[in-house]
Order: C-alpha cells, then structure tokens, then sequence
C-alpha cells in the first residue's frame, strides 16, 4: 500500500490508499502515524513513522460513474484534524477522484492508487 507522511506540529500523519474490492472503490486514508519498530533504527533509509489506525477514509468508486466519493470518519474519540493536514488529505482525494473519473472515462479502471 502506498503511503505519504507529514509532520505539522510535532505531530506526524499518514495518508494511505488501498482499493477495497467490496466497494469497488479506491480508499485514500488519514491517520496519525506512529513510530516504526526501533529495530528499524539501523536499516539505511528506513521509514521513522508508519499509518497508523485510519480516522478518515475516503471512498472513491472507480467502477460505477454515477457513485459519488465519499469520507467515513472512523473515530471513538474526539479526533483534531489541522486545517493544513485536511487540505492535505482532500488534495489527495481529490486527485484520486480525478484519477478515477479519467480511467472511466477512456474505459479502464488502472489508477494506480
């Protein structure tokens, strides 16, 4: 699964895409990430943060025209989201969206996430 990190307040966040084939849809998910394992500390270029537990998932139907994206909040608790991390996460939706209207339109559901 591909994955994009971003530190904003010494926080860091995590926006992750997978296709869930039930949905016939591409998922764009936000998290905060947490620290990788520190046995990863000695490996050359190895990431310091992985996604954590998704609290927005974006659902992007690639299949069906007439379906709309849609944002599932995942949350038990109360969830801050910064303004920069949500215009973050919603460019990123928004170019899947774009994506997946492309790929219908010339009749191909190959977005690479």
């Amino acid at each position: 699964m591909p994955s994009e990190l971003r530190e904003h307040a010494g926080r860091h966040y995590a926006i992750q895409f997978h296709y869930a084939l039930p949905d016939d849809a591409w998922c764009v998910e936000l998290s905060e990430a947490v620290p990788a394992p520190a046995a990863w500390a000695e490996i050359p270029d190895a990431a310091s943060h992985l996604p954590g537990t998704a609290f927005l998932v974006a659902v992007v139907p690639d299949e069906d025209p007439h379906l709309e994206p849609t944002v599932r909040v995942h949350s038990h608790a109360e969830q801050v989201i910064p303004y920069e991390i949500m215009r973050w996460f919603m460019e990123n939706v928004t170019e899947e969206v774009e994506r997946c209207r492309t790929a219908l339109a010339r009749g191909t559901t190959d977005t690479d996430g």
